[in-house]
């Protein structure tokens, strides 16, 4: 795939979307283990679990992990079936594991799309929407998007520890994903920002919010107003990133943290839900944004949705290798 052009897009934008792709959900299991883990073992063994169409999942008794995997087939963004699918990893892991046994530990998403993690919304259905004045497609995205923000950054409402890998560029809602985790680990070559606000929006589905409570409010007001595109070693100075990778080591250094951390994830665990309690993150919240992120939608100028629509194109001629 040729690189994306980060520089251009940095004075235009993130987002968009398409694809559907035949779901791989492997097995590694191995002994006896307790009932709930048997049973996620017996579901994962199956060759197709569930629909999951853009996303592969691992499930890897050894080191109590499950890797999740984003697969899109053309363009990297959330799109609604993406979402869809999305939701459905987190209803299928919370069903295979939940329980006073759960055997998962860690739980780690990342993207199998060569040199992006993901570039966001969906560019295309936002100006079509806004050119047909339609609010309720715009709100129904949107609300979607937060119900996925709430999710990852709660763990799934699940004992684990979440790791975020990127192995590629993470810009919008894509960052916006990213930064749910209680963990993110950054390969060096990948860049992340939030550029919305280049075509006159802004990052209306978590950004500010999870920003906000990660380095403060006027931290995240810097950093979406600026549009800027962030290296990994940036993102790490900010403490936005916690480990940084060499090319090509990005599973390695997950695995590394794993290895070191498991046994004492419990203690990892009650940090991480420690800082969530201090400063809770409610649907509420999530929701009044996305609402006057429709409004500002809405308010978008032709010229701001032409714009759009070129990001959109250019961000549709990415091709994998």
């Amino acid at each position: 795939m040729d690189s994306v052009n980060l520089d251009a897009l940095s004075q235009t934008s993130t987002d968009d979307i398409d694809t559907i792709h035949s779901p791989a959900v492997h097995d590694r299991s191995g002994s006896s283990r307790s009932s709930t883990a048997r049973r996620a073992d017996d579901q994962f063994g199956q060759s197709k679990l569930f629909d999951l169409g853009q996303f592969e999942v691992i499930w890897e008794p050894e080191i109590a992990t499950l890797w999740a995997y984003l697969t899109p087939i053309e363009r990297p963004n959330y799109d609604m079936a993406l979402l869809r699918d999305a939701l459905t990893w987190h209803d299928e892991s919370k069903r295979l594991f939940d329980g006073p046994d759960c055997p998962m530990k860690f739980m780690v998403m990342g993207s199998r799309y060569p040199g992006v993690f993901n570039l966001g919304g969906d560019l295309e259905l936002f100006a079509d929407s806004i050119m047909r004045r339609d609010r309720e497609q715009l709100r129904d995205y949107g609300h979607r998007c937060v119900e996925i923000v709430d999710r990852l950054w709660n763990c799934s409402y699940l004992p684990i520890v979440n790791i975020g890998l990127a192995q590629g560029d993470a810009l919008g809602g894509g960052l916006e994903s990213l930064m749910c985790h209680d963990v993110i680990v950054a390969e060096r070559q990948a860049r992340f920002g939030l550029p919305e606000v280049l075509f006159g929006l802004f990052p209306g589905m978590g950004a500010y919010s999870i920003l906000a409570r990660k380095i403060g409010h006027a931290a995240a007001e810097k950093m979406i107003l600026s549009g800027k595109i962030y290296t990994a070693q940036e993102m790490y100075d900010m403490g936005l990133v916690h480990i940084l990778a060499d090319t090509g080591k990005g599973e390695t250094a997950v695995r590394d943290f794993i290895k070191a951390n498991s046994g004492r994830q419990s203690g990892l665990r009650g940090i991480y839900e420690s800082g969530r309690h201090v400063n809770p993150m409610q649907m509420a919240e999530l929701i009044d944004i996305v609402d006057g992120w429709v409004d500002a939608a809405l308010r978008l100028t032709e010229k701001d949705l032409r714009l759009m629509r070129r990001l959109a194109a250019a961000q549709s001629r990415l091709q994998k290798v």
